[in-house]
């Protein structure tokens, strides 16, 4: 269903112009949470995995080159609108380029637990308090790519289903299962209080855990008994602070990438890479 907006002051397009960050991201309401997805591409795996879409948004010029994802959201969503907008209003969106044609505001989905996204997976990735967009949805990226089974985020964690995640991610944080692990803990606590109830729940559903650091008695990544777990959660911490000294003493191993050339460490989102294609079934 197509529909002319001549601005963005049409309340139907509050999603775009007016939510905040705050609400966006909202993940402890999501009966009335939204997020947006950018571009043709990831538009269409939010789809594919079952997304609801509430609205699509776009300038005139990309109807053609968009029609595919328009007449699928018309054939499986007919009450969902398309709104076309003037560029010089879709200009005033500030944060939005719309480079790669269009946005779409989606339902957020209630996140499932935790025993459900693991159930049948044998490889998981761990993201302890990764504050960095970029970081979070390039791991996503790489997990759907290297064959890791599910994501699972600490409360702290940024937010997969943020925009600029889901673009990086191109969408594979839709083909991924994913939820939030831990629970939401006092600041004070310190950055791995998440770890006092998700490490041992790990543990009860039978996996072994693995810390990604820097440590005199870490293991090397190649280490046969990493490859010989029949589960394994890989722990990965934020950029600079990484894991939480609490996280490291309460996991089963602690894990080091050799490396040479005096070099000590990489981004994570490489890290994280590096360590799913050894990890890989």
């Amino acid at each position: 269903m197509i529909v002319d907006v001549q601005t963005l002051d049409d309340p139907r397009l509050d999603a775009y112009a007016r939510l905040t960050d705050v609400q966006l991201r909202s993940r402890l309401e999501p009966e009335r949470g939204v997020f947006i997805a950018e571009s043709g591409n990831v538009i269409e795996r939010a789809l594919e995995a079952g997304m609801q879409p509430l609205s699509l948004l776009m300038e005139a010029k990309w109807l053609d080159t968009l029609q595919p994802v328009i007449a699928r959201t018309e054939a499986e969503h007919p009450e969902v609108p398309v709104f076309v907008a003037p560029r010089e209003e879709l200009a005033r969106l500030t944060g939005f380029e719309l480079t790669r044609g269009a946005l779409a505001a989606f339902k957020r989905p209630a996140p499932p637990s935790v025993a459900d996204v693991v159930r049948d997976a044998r490889l998981v990735a761990v993201l302890e308090n990764i504050t960095n967009h970029t970081n979070v949805g390039a791991i996503f990226r790489s997990a759907a790519a290297l064959g890791v089974d599910a994501v699972l985020v600490t409360p702290e964690c940024y937010d997969p289903l943020y925009r600029r995640a889901v673009r990086v991610s191109m969408g594979t944080v839709f083909q991924v299962p994913w939820t939030r692990i831990g629970e939401e803990a006092d600041p004070r606590a310190g950055k791995g209080a998440w770890a006092k109830g998700g490490l041992p729940l790990l543990h009860e559903l039978g996996f072994a855990t693995a810390a990604m650091a820097l440590s005199d008695d870490s293991v090397p990544l190649d280490d046969a008994r990493l490859a010989a777990e029949p589960k394994l959660a890989l722990v990965f911490g934020t950029e600079g602070d990484g894991l939480a000294p609490t996280t490291i003493a309460a996991c089963d191993y602690t894990v080091r990438i050799p490396m040479q050339h005096h070099v000590d460490s990489l981004n994570v989102a490489a890290a994280s890479a590096v360590a799913f294609w050894e990890l890989r079934r």
